[in-house]
């Protein structure tokens, strides 16, 4: 298996519905001229952009965490277009675009 190129990403997005919303180029400037974190399809892949809906896990209750048996007293949940994540924790987010990924591909996120 390869890495799938720009072309295939499109014409993936295109056939079968991939992406919602699909982006074919990369963005990375909004109407007003400001620059943007950059979204959509670029050579080295498709750049997602995060909702503006977050869950904050603050780890107050207890020195050991079971990644198997998260407790919910422990996530906060945030509604934003900014997450700050404080020292020592990690947040969760979910993506504007939802993506339909076939079983033989893989995909990584950074």
């Amino acid at each position: 298996m390869s890495i799938k190129s720009d072309h295939w990403i499109r014409r993936m997005a295109k056939s079968h519905d991939l992406i919602s919303p699909f982006e074919p180029n990369q963005v990375k400037t909004n109407a007003d001229g400001e620059r943007l974190i950059s979204y959509g399809t670029s050579s080295y892949g498709y750049d997602v952009r995060c909702a503006d809906e977050f869950k904050i896990f603050h780890n107050i209750n207890s020195a050991v965490v079971d990644p198997k048996n998260f407790d919910e007293k422990s996530f906060v949940d945030v509604k934003s277009d900014v997450c700050i994540i404080p020292p020592n924790s990690f947040c969760l987010a979910r993506t504007v675009e939802y993506l339909k990924i076939p079983r033989d591909i893989l995909t990584i996120c950074l």
